[in-house]
């Protein structure tokens, strides 16, 4: 299944921002910071990526949904893939 990447806006900003606390927990280990305080920006990290990944599922629900209305064949095949993703994620 094929998503627009017009429709994908939201998750390159989510992903862009977990990029960058990626970063800031490598300077943090490198800088020899406290454990607490490196753990709590990874768990951070964790969700932004999570729900960049959710936010993918759930776009892909949505084209899935407006193929079904459409009448397209693909859809049930699409559906069945995006739970395997939703499964993978969670």
């Amino acid at each position: 299944m094929r998503i627009d990447p017009d429709d994908l806006d939201d998750v390159v900003r989510r992903l862009r921002r977990a990029q960058g606390q990626i970063g800031g927990v490598i300077q943090m280990i490198e800088d020899g910071r406290d454990c607490e305080d490196v753990v709590t920006q990874l768990a951070a990290a964790s969700r932004a990526l999570d729900r960049a990944g959710f936010r993918i599922v759930a776009t892909g629900l949505e084209q899935c949904l407006r193929s079904e209305e459409a009448g397209s064949e693909q859809a049930a095949r699409d559906r069945a893939q995006i739970e395997k993703l939703f499964l993978t994620l969670a």
